[in-house]
């Protein structure tokens, strides 16, 4: 039987990368977008994709998009936490508007979602959890406090995952990346984006994270493009 991944933001970017690489690696694929019809040019294999309507900031939407993939596909095998922000959210000039989207969107959203597939999980035996965090949530070096707290928070949420779920199987890596050569990565630097990592590759190492047994969890994986001293 294929395995089943529950990817959020794979509209673009490091989620859509994710998504190719694991459709291309046999899993079949539930894919949580705010406009599934935009993707479906995409993704045209229907018997082994599903397009379904996602809104990170909506409640009910995480429990609504499980249930149907449990109706189409009976399985849950892996969750994607792709979907993220990156707004700048400073100490003196940062607002509370700004700051609770960013954790709803970055921390929130993600237990909504985690919460919603635990039990489809447990059934799993070998369930897996990818939530994309940041180096941005293993240190500090930018004033983006509230950017910084959502995706330390992230790393934490990660553990927790990881903590609730092992005796069932569960395993649970922070994927922890620099600059990625996306659209929210161009966005925030000057880099050149041949100098960053390619979301290609950051997803090649994602599906061997999850394709890794029980007995060989990756709690964190830090991926940077350049040289830092991270310690």
């Amino acid at each position: 039987m294929e395995k089943v991944a529950l990817i959020s933001g794979a509209s673009r970017g490091i989620g859509l990368a994710v998504a190719h690489e694991l459709l291309a690696r046999g899993y079949r694929l539930s894919l949580g977008v705010r406009n599934p019809a935009l993707l479906a040019p995409v993704f045209p294999e229907r018997a082994r994709v599903l397009l379904l309507p996602y809104e990170a900031r909506d409640l009910n939407s995480p429990k609504a998009w499980v249930a149907a993939t449990l109706a189409a596909f009976g399985r849950i095998d892996v969750v994607v936490n792709s979907a993220g922000i990156c707004k700048h959210v400073g100490l003196e000039e940062g607002t509370e508007e700004l700051l609770e989207e960013t954790l709803d969107i970055n921390v929130k959203a993600p237990y909504r979602l985690l919460q919603a597939a635990f039990a489809a999980l447990k059934v799993s035996g070998e369930g897996r959890v990818i939530n994309l965090a940041s180096l941005s949530g293993k240190r500090v070096r930018n004033l983006n406090i509230g950017y910084q707290m959502s995706k330390h928070a992230a790393v934490a949420l990660n553990h927790g995952v990881r903590r609730a779920g092992w005796e069932h199987g569960i395993r649970a890596t922070a994927i922890c990346p620099g600059y990625v050569n996306t659209e929210l990565a161009t966005a925030i630097t000057d880099m050149p984006p041949a100098e960053m990592t390619s979301a290609a590759d950051l997803a090649s190492l994602i599906a061997t994270t999850i394709a890794l047994p029980n007995t060989a969890s990756v709690a964190e994986l830090l991926v940077n493009c350049a040289y830092e001293n991270l310690m």
